[in-house]
């Protein structure tokens, strides 16, 4: 059979032009090896104003002077996307050599825009959208913007210093990061410092947490849902805090309270970088940071069966621990201080102090609430007074009971605070009683005799 023939035999055998070429709005032509034409649909006759009757079985070049389906017959290199002229129109095409048995029978030409004039626009088109892609990160980017940086991270200890390198560290590159540490010690801070330091900073820092959004919710709010797919659905659907945190980070705060459940299709995602909306079936690929925290003990979670041993090593790839401000005694003042900059903002903040005895008092203190508690306790402080310095009596009540008590003294027994606490409790009463003993013995609720007892076991004058 000759080459033509095999061609011809080729097209009737598969049986696919007539069904899908035919009604094509590109422009399809096909030359037997010789350089012979034998199809071409409508379009591609528009293209050049003839029927189609005048283009079966011509030469190539008598039909396009400059065409080169010729030429790939001989070569057999495929020419995609080169540029062509033909009566001053421009055209951009796709030369391919079809094969059988390894020898070349026939070459199709694809005729991808009609004109030059069409790919211009068209590249146009997607620089716009490009630019408006580039545009609506930028704004989702602000929406969801940090707050705090590393210079926002206050500490001269080592356990501080030793944590900011590491974190800093972890802001070079791309892995995900498990910060671990009490309530209030600022792992929400050192999340946004590394968003912050790193070359995704530009695009969005997604926070959930993951322990304040119903068990009902979690899913959708995560991995977002297609349009009614459940009753009160938006119509057009809602994207995932995966999908908004495209290209940025996404900071899973609470993890250690992540339901089992969820535990699993959250796995998945951080493996596959891709969602699956609810009610849909397509996937979205996405590129995305993933740093977690919790204040609870994931390895305890993980003996009890509520949190997954793949998830905890897919998350722990750099652990990061922040230790409590009751073993971090040398960043207390100068956090203290910090926030009174931050609270009375200019020349006002710098020039109020805090004296001895309210220094011994914060340094002495357990602070279970951290850096949170302390931050609160200076605004209580310099909201409820106008001082330009800050003193013992300034300090909220219960810092009292422990006044001048070694609370960090392993040798502390329990009657130093009970004494300690009964103390406060007497000179309060006697101070809310104009010392006057027998009002004060009404307001604690003790016998006279008792009183003045205690008064001169505990050093009080009388």
């Amino acid at each position: 059979m000759s080459k033509t023939g095999s061609a011809m035999h080729l097209l009737e055998k598969r049986g696919f032009f007539k069904q899908l070429v035919e009604n094509m709005h590109i422009g399809v032509i096909v030359s037997d090896a010789n350089g012979y034409v034998i199809y071409s649909n409508q379009t591609y006759a528009n293209f050049l104003n003839i029927e189609v009757s005048d283009i079966i079985g011509k030469y190539v070049t008598d039909v396009v002077e400059n065409s080169r389906l010729h030429v790939v017959a001989k070569t057999g290199q495929t020419e995609i996307n080169h540029p062509h002229k033909h009566n001053g129109v421009g055209y951009i095409v796709h030369r391919i050599p079809l094969k059988e048995d390894g020898k070349i029978i026939a070459v199709m030409g694809l005729i991808l825009f009609n004109n030059a004039t069409t790919a211009l626009a068209l590249s146009e088109k997607c620089a716009f959208l490009e630019s408006k892609l580039k545009n609506f990160q930028e704004e989702l980017a602000t929406i969801h913007r940090t707050k705090y940086d590393f210079d926002s991270i206050v500490g001269q200890s080592r356990e501080m210093l030793d944590a900011k390198s590491i974190a800093i560290q972890a802001a070079t590159n791309d892995l995900p990061v498990l910060i671990t540490g009490e309530s209030g010690t600022g792992k929400e801070l050192f999340a946004q410092a590394i968003h912050h330091a790193g070359a995704r900073k530009t695009f969005p820092f997604v926070q959930v947490n993951c322990a304040a959004i119903p068990r009902d919710l979690l899913e959708s709010e995560l991995f977002g849902y297609a349009g009614g797919s459940f009753t009160g659905a938006a119509k057009k659907g809602k994207p995932g805090k995966f999908e908004i945190a495209n290209m940025g980070t996404i900071f899973l705060d609470e993890i250690g309270d992540m339901p089992i459940e969820m535990q699993a299709k959250l796995l998945r995602v951080l493996e596959m970088k891709e969602v699956e909306r609810i009610g849909s079936n397509a996937v979205t690929p996405l590129d995305f940071r993933v740093i977690a925290a919790t204040n609870q003990d994931l390895e305890n979670l993980m003996k009890s069966g509520l949190f997954r041993r793949d998830l905890f090593f897919r998350l722990n790839v750099v652990p990061l621990h922040i230790k409590p401000l009751r073993e971090r005694v040398d960043d207390i003042l100068l956090m203290a201080h910090h926030f009174i900059q931050n609270i009375k903002k200019g020349p006002t903040g710098k020039g109020i102090r805090i004296l001895s005895e309210a220094k011994k008092a914060l340094e002495t203190y357990d602070w279970p609430g951290n850096g949170r508690e302390l931050l609160h306790t200076m605004e209580r402080i310099l909201v409820s007074t106008g001082t330009k310095s800050i003193d013992l009596s300034d300090l909220p009540e219960y810092f009292h009971f422990f006044e001048n008590i070694p609370i960090r003294n392993k040798g502390s027994k329990l009657s130093d605070y009970l004494n300690h606490a009964e103390k406060y409790a007497i000179k309060k009463a006697l101070s809310e009683a104009g010392n006057n003993k027998t009002d004060a013995v009404k307001i604690l609720g003790v016998h006279r005799t008792l009183l003045y007892r205690k008064m001169k076991i505990l050093n009080i004058p009388v």
